[in-house]
């Protein structure tokens, strides 16, 4: 059997579908270059009809030159009635100028009566006539069977008439769509079967996760002899979204021997993810399989102890595969061979070093008074630099001032200024923001950016903040998690701990800064 698979990317259209999901026109155009890069043979770059923003990125994709993506377009088939050379969805297919379009077909009787409003016969001439005045127009067609499934199972029949017409018609691929979701596995597996002995072009699916099996239902399409496979980057998309790309590509790859193009870029997929995550501005989901954070992580000291002996016990692939990396979290769970495992990466030590055993007891001491190191791991990487003499600060307080005001109906500020000592100097910045720890963070920048750079490529992501003793009120202590990043691929997270809550998140916010310049920039300063 062909280990070839061809995988479509759905993300700049289906996948902008998805809740709290939109991207910019760079935003679109940068996520494309990726995806390029990335080897993925198909972007479905959206609707050229749907708004001016969809149009603006077919005009500029053909100033654009794509080593190894085809660019597609998407839309439906003509209109009842009508002729597809005059049909203002076909149009648009083609003003397009894309070298491959995707035309929508219904394959549901009902959805042909019912949202349609004509009979079968009349959508069987929609889907030849709009499918072979593309081919005429030189396009490669991929034809998506929207309610594939659910059609399938009311009328097999009509079903492959679909199909049959389809192929005779030119299209390049025939998508078998699971547009509401709704469906499982052990169906896929039976209806790809079945059609296996039809003459028909090369199946492909679209799968949406409403019941949970998108990648499960993508996988089982391609074990049942299709060889194109529709998705979104971290499976975003129409309600409970898409099949997850970073999921489905990883399993074909790895577990079933498929061999896509994108096979020799595979260490790019967690960087890929992020990216694309970054453009949303959604903070990227830890527990994703594959390119999560978590994915790779451990956290009682026995799984430790185990990875030094035998890693392959304890991680099904080698993290590296995917681009990501293996964590060992910091708890009061630890053992010394997690301490261990956090210090190789400084130089070789045993469980019976004194350091060991002194960082050891400083975990400890710290999570008692609240801290949390198995979401900060710079944090705890900061404490290991100063066990060890290897730890420079960039920074030494001095004083700050935070003010908070609201006149009338104006809306709420905070001044604030800082007061700072580094590189032997004294240093001030000042800020003017909304909230006490923005304006704090902006004071700072203001006035350590002049001499440290860096600074300016670093970003706040995220700002988490737990009441630890709520017994206590407005007394009670805090703890802040705050997640960075520099926009390269890279991020980190940090911890503070105090019964202030600018006091904890001042704490998280140098830590950020300074475990940056010690791990990357020192050189640079």
């Amino acid at each position: 059997m062909s280990k070839e698979l061809m995988v479509f990317d759905t993300t700049l259209r289906d996948g902008m579908q998805g809740l709290e999901i939109n991207y910019t026109l760079e935003d679109k155009l940068q996520i494309a270059t990726q995806l390029d890069e990335m080897k993925i043979d198909y972007i479905e770059g959206g609707f050229p009809l749907s708004n001016e923003k969809e149009a603006a990125f077919f005009q500029e994709v053909r100033q654009m030159t794509f080593s190894h993506s085809m660019v597609c377009s998407f839309g439906s088939t003509r209109k009842p009635g009508g002729r597809a050379d005059s049909d203002p969805q076909i149009a648009a297919l083609l003003d397009a100028q894309t070298p491959g379009v995707v035309v929508v077909g219904k394959s549901w009787s009902a959805h042909v009566e019912k949202v349609l409003k004509t009979d079968n016969e009349e959508n069987l001439r929609m889907i030849t006539d709009s499918i072979e005045t593309l081919k005429r127009e030189g396009r490669h067609v991929v034809f998506d069977l929207e309610h594939f499934f659910d059609g399938y199972q009311d009328d097999a029949e009509y079903s492959k008439q679909i199909l049959r017409a389809a192929t005779e018609a030119g299209a390049d691929v025939l998508v078998l769509c699971d547009t509401n979701g709704g469906n499982l596995p052990s169906l896929v597996t039976q209806v790809y079967t079945e059609l296996s002995t039809e003459n028909l072009a090369p199946l492909g699916g679209h799968f949406h996760n409403d019941c949970g099996t998108a990648v499960a239902n993508s996988l089982a399409a391609v074990e049942g002899g299709a060889v194109h496979v529709q998705g979104t980057i971290n499976g975003w998309g129409e309600r409970c979204g898409n099949a997850n790309l970073c999921v489905f590509v990883p399993n074909a790859i790895l577990k079933l021997g498929y061999e896509p193009a994108c096979k020799d870029r595979l260490s790019h997929l967690t960087s890929l993810s992020r990216f694309v995550a970054e453009k949303a501005n959604i903070i990227p989901d830890k527990r994703q399989p594959y390119v999560g954070t978590a994915a790779f992580s451990h956290k009682a000291g026995q799984h430790a102890d185990v990875l030094a002996k035998a890693d392959y016990l304890m991680e099904h692939i080698d993290a590296s595969l995917v681009g990501n990396a293996r964590q060992i979290l910091l708890s009061e769970l630890a053992g010394k061979s997690t301490v261990v495992e956090k210090l190789s990466k400084y130089g070789t030590y045993s469980k019976n070093d004194e350091v060991v055993g002194e960082l050891i007891g400083t975990l400890k001491t710290k999570e008692r008074d609240g801290y949390e190191y198995e979401a900060a791991e710079a944090s705890f990487d900061l404490i290991v630099r100063r066990a060890l003499g290897l730890y420079e600060p960039i920074l030494e307080i001095r004083n700050y001032h935070l003010e908070s005001y609201k006149a009338y109906e104006t809306p709420s500020k905070t001044v604030g200024r800082i007061f700072l000592q580094a590189h032997g100097r004294d240093l001030m910045g000042a800020s003017v923001g909304v909230g006490p720890v923005e304006t704090l963070d902006a004071a700072m920048r203001d006035a350590l950016e002049p001499h440290y750079p860096f600074i300016s490529r670093i970003s706040l992501t995220d700002y988490r903040v737990r009441v630890l003793n709520p017994e206590k009120a407005s007394a009670a202590k805090v703890r802040v998690f705050i997640t960075s990043t520099d926009h390269a691929g890279r991020t980190w997270d940090t911890v503070g701990v105090h019964e202030n809550i600018v006091e904890a998140s001042w704490e998280a916010l140098v830590d950020s800064l300074e475990y940056y310049y010690n791990e990357y920039a020192k050189e640079e300063a």
